[in-house]
């Protein structure tokens, strides 16, 4: 199962807020929405969550054997 879970983690060492996703980056709630649920999302959508965050994919996602 791939999670989410170091994307909150990553976003509140970078001082990047929900809001500022929303309002500044363009992301949309739905997607946002997805992340916290561990849903799948594109592999664009991690693209542009790296640039937004200057880090690497490890820092936003993981695979855990469920």
């Amino acid at each position: 199962m791939i999670t989410y879970d170091k994307l909150w983690q990553t976003m509140k060492e970078k001082n990047v807020t929900q809001y500022a996703l929303i309002k500044k980056h363009g992301i949309s709630p739905s997607q946002i929405t997805r992340l916290k649920r561990n849903e799948s999302v594109s592999t664009h959508t991690i693209d542009t969550f790296c640039q937004i965050l200057d880090c690497n994919v490890e820092d936003i996602m993981e695979y855990k054997k469920g």
